[in-house]
């Protein structure tokens, strides 16, 4: 199967979620899937049946209700966003596989930088010793998702500080940077582009 690799830069949240929504409800039978690549400038999003008591302080950071599933999170540069535009019928899987998918992508990844992560079946996402590193939120609609993953590359952590991420009061927040000090963004794009790719069998 053909995808389409789309890197996108730093664009605002807003504009990409309606482009995203755009794609998804133009989409016919035969439209190659999609992966979005770009990072955010500062800015909280609540998922669907996110709770506002959960965004502690926002200060100047906008803060944006989505329709993605999950609770809080902040994206911010630094950060690579990864919006997953796919045909889950045509992939014959579920939203469930596909978040176990996405999970075990990362793990592998971070695996291949020496950093043992986990996946919690309590709370969607990626760890490193019990800290979140990378965090997911969904939507599918006509059998096809969009949004996607959030991995933290290197970049100002500060703002966790200001919510409770993903609805857990507490819950610590890492990224790469914290394991290898001279990570790239970049060459983590292209390693993470290339599982996604291998995971999914695209061509």
């Amino acid at each position: 199967m053909a995808i389409s690799i789309r890197h996108l830069g730093e664009v605002d949240y807003d504009e990409t979620w309606q482009k995203m929504r755009d794609f998804t409800d133009n989409r016919q039978k035969d439209t190659p899937d999609e992966l979005w690549f770009l990072q955010h400038p500062a800015v909280y999003t609540l998922g669907k049946n996110g709770k506002p008591e959960h965004v502690l302080n926002s200060a100047e950071i906008p803060v944006i209700n989505s329709d993605r599933g999950g609770q809080v999170t902040y994206h911010g540069p630094g950060q690579i966003v990864v919006y997953t535009l796919l045909d889950l019928s045509r992939l014959n899987i579920g939203v469930r596989t596909l978040v176990t998918d996405l999970e075990q992508v990362i793990i592998e990844l971070l695996n291949d930088y020496g950093i043992a992560a986990n996946a919690r079946r309590d709370a969607p996402g990626v760890y490193v010793n019990d800290a979140k590193i990378a965090a997911l939120g969904l939507r599918v609609r006509k059998g096809c998702s969009f949004h996607g993953l959030a991995l933290n590359v290197a970049m100002d952590l500060e703002p966790f500080s200001r919510i409770n991420p993903c609805g857990y009061e507490g819950l610590e927040v890492t990224q790469i940077k914290n394991f290898i000090s001279d990570i790239k963004l970049e060459s983590v794009t292209d390693d993470l582009q290339q599982r996604l790719i291998e995971q999914f069998s695209y061509e």
